[in-house]
């Protein structure tokens, strides 16, 4: 089984039942799961040379402070969000298939231009033309998703593919200092090329809708189809999404927790550095535990309503009671605040960044999941492309924050307190909003 051969996909994940029904929607989630780690791997190098980048350049480095970084983080937020304007608007209207081949094209290849940087003015160009090509990843997976599972195995679909977004991480976290020590850090952006280039092949000559693709089993094509049909129409208008209280209800969660992960990402590296004096290789073994413990989240957070419908709740409380015990989880991170700087604060911070990094993935591919649950598959596209232009935003929002803040005070403190309590806030306005996760019925 494809869906279970990755070492980041536990056993439970994929029941041997579905054997019987058949992989190939297990395959297309392997391939979603390749793009995502292409994708963080490509964010990941920056957070991981920002030690390098800081020196001056008579030090090899190009003289980046906590504030041009800062900058730097926003202005690819800035246009990853301005990118959404039109990401999932464009993979709707010329289709996942297609779509997806030319923004994996467009974001490799602003990746792999990071090498030619020799300013930070350079660096923050190469940064934004990454937020361009980066903008749809989200929309075209999420719509994958929504066109080759049924409801009631979409969250469990996305953590497996967003899981990608953890092992993207851990294996830039391997391969960056290895690069940077035999080549130098220009040439540590060009290590996502290859496998950039050998996916796109892949994806255009495996993938196609469930109706069109020429080895699907009518079998697995009727599980894939269990759900009531949807009406059919032509795609709705982008604008008219904006009116629906439901996009709000994914949308808002979305800008208030998003940049969290955005403010893992890219400074926990820096984190580690600052606050126990870790190097760039001793860097390495508190990032892969958080990322790693992040990846059992996504996977067992996306699994978690599967266990809850077990038990006689219905989709959607299952759905939501997912949400409510990762967000309790994520709130223990704000007593990183209290840590001493020694051996036994490190493992300590370790375990709670690891607690929340997994809280955050399981939240994630259960929120990701509702604009599926909320939404026919002809708007999932273009409303997945709001909810990340409304998280980009709050990432830009936290860049900055964050530059500001360690510029003037070198402490994380205020930033950690926020961490710890979006996920209340963002689920209260879900439920709010959109009570039950209610079904939208477009009129076109």
């Amino acid at each position: 089984m494809v869906g279970n051969t990755d070492p980041c996909i536990p056993a439970v994940a994929v029941p041997a039942q579905r054997a019987r029904i058949g992989h190939m929607r297990w395959t297309i989630c392997a391939m979603l799961f390749a793009a995502t780690t292409i994708n963080y791997m490509d964010r990941q190098v920056l957070a991981l040379l920002k030690p390098t980048l800081m020196h001056s350049q008579a030090l090899g480095g190009i003289g980046l402070t906590e504030e041009s970084y800062g900058t730097v983080i926003a202005l690819f937020t800035l246009f990853y969000a301005l990118g959404q304007l039109g990401a999932g608007y464009f993979i709707d209207k010329i289709g996942t298939r297609l779509g997806y081949m030319v923004i994996m094209a467009i974001w490799s290849l602003s990746a792999m231009g990071h090498a030619l940087v020799n300013s930070v003015l350079q660096l923050g160009i190469a940064r934004s033309c990454l937020g361009i090509g980066e903008s749809g990843n989200f929309p075209a997976a999420n719509k994958a998703v929504a066109e080759w599972f049924p409801q009631k195995e979409r969250s469990l679909a996305f953590g497996i593919f967003n899981c990608g977004a953890n092992v993207g991480v851990i294996l830039a976290t391997l391969l960056v200092p290895v690069a940077t020590y035999l080549f130098g850090w220009h040439a540590a952006f060009l290590i996502t090329g290859f496998f950039s280039a050998s996916w796109i092949l892949l994806w255009f000559l495996k993938y196609r809708k469930p109706s069109e693709h020429p080895t699907l089993a009518s079998v697995e094509f009727a599980h894939i189809n269990q759900d009531p049909p949807e009406k059919t129409g032509p795609s709705t208008p982008w604008i008219k999404l904006f009116g629906i209280r439901q996009t709000w209800a994914y949308a808002i969660p979305k800008f208030l927790t998003d940049p969290i992960w955005w403010f893992y990402l890219y400074w926990l590296p820096g984190y580690f550095s600052d606050r126990f004096h870790l190097s760039l290789v001793g860097l390495g073994l508190p990032i892969l535990v958080v990322y790693n413990a992040s990846a059992v989240g996504s996977i067992y957070g996306g699994y978690l309503p599967a266990s809850f419908i077990r038990v006689g709740l219905s989709a959607e409380r299952a759905r939501l009671t997912a949400m409510l015990l990762c967000a309790c989880l994520v709130v223990p991170v704000f007593t990183i605040n209290y840590l001493h700087a020694d051996n036994y604060g490190k493992w300590a911070a370790i375990g709670l960044l690891s607690l929340a990094a997994a809280a955050h993935q399981g939240w994630s591919a259960n929120l990701f999941t509702t604009a599926s649950d909320m939404f026919p598959r002809s708007a999932v596209g273009s409303v997945t492309g709001i909810g990340t232009m409304t998280g980009a935003v709050g990432g830009f929002l936290i860049a900055k924050l964050a530059g500001h803040i360690l510029q003037i005070s070198n402490s994380y403190s205020i930033l950690f307190v926020i961490a710890a309590s979006v996920y209340l806030i963002s689920l209260l306005i879900n439920v709010l909003l959109a009570p039950g996760l209610k079904k939208v019925e477009l009129v076109l």
